[in-house]
């Protein structure tokens, strides 16, 4: 891929912030400064970024419960997303949504949730009300694994198909549904394979490769835009922690097996190919890294300045 100077610099930068966040999110929860659990996103940074540097500002994304990824490479701001994360009133969702429900309409970041698959019928619907307002927008349903066996996914893609709606669904394998290596629990042998039952493109993508991603999605972004239906991406990543922070299961996988994966890090894989090509200098990437962790240092102490919120509005913004 021809791609400029500047983008592969952004693509690196919200990598590394992604990372950056996820960790300061462990040391918050850790430390006791966020209540309900922490889903990390560590090691699955290129799929993220890779979809959505295929974006425009205008395009849809849903998330799910390991979505701080998705939230930072839409264009959500670190300081709202960690007052969410601990349950501040200076959050996107006032601190009620947590971590596992940060939403930003204005970035086009349509919500998470944090129930398996449960924003995929919500993908459908925005794609649905592009093709009715005749706009030229598309959506992104981000999903994982384990998602890939909800019923709401076939239901939704067989729609999709017969309308034309421009939704492109990537499914994010990262090898376990929880604690359950997906191969256990999927009878076909790839997760994009799905897209046959349909008539609608599928292609399998190296996860830990954010430039195979962008490829990816501009590909299936055009196809969208056109007016020829949704497309499926299966992004092959790994996830570097464990289902949350204090994941109790660790015999589910080998420290062996980890290792490998580390070895094809995305964000080092990418950082390294940027300095062969002399695209960034060490002395850029240092500059970048320094300023990275600064702007992630600052969210926590934003989000540890803001209030809680008052018992008083307990059952606003409840509705029946």
């Amino acid at each position: 891929m021809n791609i400029d100077r500047e983008a592969l610099t952004e693509m690196y930068r919200q990598m590394l912030t992604i990372r950056r966040f996820e960790e300061a999110i462990e040391d918050v929860y850790r430390r006791g400064l966020m209540p309900g659990l922490a889903h990390l996103y560590i090691g699955e940074e290129a799929v993220a970024v890779g979809a959505c540097a295929a974006l425009e500002p205008r395009d849809y994304i849903t998330s799910t419960h390991r979505g701080h990824g998705h939230c930072i490479a839409k264009g959500c701001r670190l300081n709202e997303m960690m007052a969410e994360v601990m349950g501040r009133v200076d959050g996107y969702c006032r601190g009620k949504g947590g971590s596992m429900h940060i939403a930003d309409f204005e970035a086009g970041m349509l919500g998470a949730s944090g129930i398996v698959g449960g924003m995929i019928g919500v993908a459908a619907g925005a794609a649905l009300s592009i093709k009715l307002r005749g706009t030229d927008q598309v959506t992104v349903c981000f999903f994982g694994d384990g998602a890939s066996n909800q019923g709401v996914l076939y239901e939704t893609m067989n729609m999709a198909a017969l309308w034309k709606t421009p939704l492109i669904y990537v499914c994010e394998n990262n090898q376990f549904g929880e604690y359950s290596p997906w191969k256990d629990v999927t009878a076909s042998e790839r997760i994009a394979s799905l897209a046959d039952h349909f008539h609608i493109p599928g292609v399998v993508v190296d996860g830990m490769d954010v430039l195979a991603v962008l490829e990816a999605t501009q590909t299936a972004v055009e196809r969208a835009r056109k007016g020829d239906g949704p497309s499926i991406i299966e992004a092959v990543t790994y996830r570097y922690r464990g289902h949350h922070v204090g994941d109790v299961k660790p015999d589910y996988r080998t420290e062996e097996e980890l290792e490998d994966w580390k070895k094809r890090d995305t964000i080092q894989r990418l950082r390294d190919q940027m300095m062969k090509d002399n695209v960034l200098s060490e002395e850029e990437a240092v500059a970048l890294e320094q300023e990275v962790q600064r702007q992630v240092d600052e969210s926590v102490e934003f989000g540890k300045s803001s209030p809680l919120p008052s018992v008083e509005e307990v059952t606003d913004h409840v509705y029946a």
